[in-house]
């Protein structure tokens, strides 16, 4: 952390005296710590140096549009600024297969709450990467297709070339996507409350009775993406999650539809990280035309 010690800022804006930080895991992107305040609380605390003014702003904005639903529980916010984020400690644990179970109920309420549009009410970033949005909301569900095509998979894709994280075959893969996507996205489904970064590193498991959210870029979107996310990155108890989840909302076809959710997050590695994540896309979107939308 740039400037003043952890333990010193977080206490400023805290109002209470810090005694302790320690580094912890944080994700790829920020620092993170535990503090220890005081009056005996402890604080989970993200930093990143040259952080947009925004950054911290719009993810505590997230975090609070879901715990807004009543149906997944997130850490209490308790102070963002254009340097840090000061969220409640959560203590962490081994994943379970109940935890998982739970959690799978819990993101079919939170898909079940409807959303004004598609994107986002405000600043809205995956990882350093600030996404946009239309000038005017889209809001059918007939909408989606166009919109995840403009403003989601196009945009990371000419990222993904301008950074070299992408080959010309690859590319021409997504961009025939693009152009087809209303033919494969499957039934048309009305912008709903999803978190939008659902990676496994962003699920919470706890040694209390729930799994938390962490790290949102909550959003009106296309449920499915936020169970793309889980199980292609290797959720732990996906398959215990997934069954609780289709018991209450139920999706035929969502496994062949998988490919095309899990899309927009991999050209996002892919123009962050390079590697084999270009590839991995190209392959995503074949797989996508492929399955003509479960």
């Amino acid at each position: 952390m740039t400037g003043p010690d952890p333990a010193r800022r977080v206490g400023s804006v805290c109002g209470v005296p810090a005694v302790a930080a320690r580094p912890v895991a944080g994700g790829d992107i920020c620092d993170a710590y535990r503090v220890e305040l005081a009056d005996g609380d402890v604080v989970f605390v993200k930093t990143l140096a040259g952080a947009p003014a925004d950054f911290f702003a719009a993810e505590a904005a997230g975090l609070e549009l879901l715990r807004a639903t009543d149906t997944v529980p997130v850490p209490r916010v308790l102070a963002a600024t254009a340097d840090l984020l000061a969220l409640e400690w959560i203590e962490p644990a081994a994943p379970s297969a109940a935890q998982a179970e739970r959690l799978g109920r819990e993101l079919a309420a939170l898909h079940a709450t409807p959303a004004p549009h598609y994107g986002g009410r405000g600043p809205l970033y995956l990882g350093p990467l600030r996404l946009g949005g239309p000038q005017s909301p889209a809001t059918a569900p007939a909408d989606w297709p166009a919109f995840h095509a403009e403003h989601r998979l196009l945009p990371a894709l000419r990222l993904a070339v301008d950074n070299g994280g992408i080959a010309a075959a690859d590319r021409r893969a997504v961009e025939t996507l693009c152009e087809r996507l209303a033919e494969v996205a499957g039934p048309p489904q009305p912008p709903a409350v999803i978190h939008g970064d659902l990676w496994s590193g962003n699920v919470l498991w706890t040694a209390g009775e729930r799994a938390h959210l962490i790290d949102p870029a909550a959003q009106g979107g296309h449920p499915e993406v936020d169970l793309a996310l889980l199980e292609g990155f290797g959720c732990p108890h996906f398959d215990r999650l997934i069954a609780a989840y289709q018991e209450v909302r139920p999706l035929p076809g969502r496994a062949a539809r998988a490919p095309l959710h899990l899309l927009h997050p991999m050209l996002v590695h892919a123009a962050l990280f390079g590697g084999g994540y270009g590839a991995r896309s190209g392959a995503l979107a074949r797989a996508a035309l492929r399955s003509g939308g479960g």
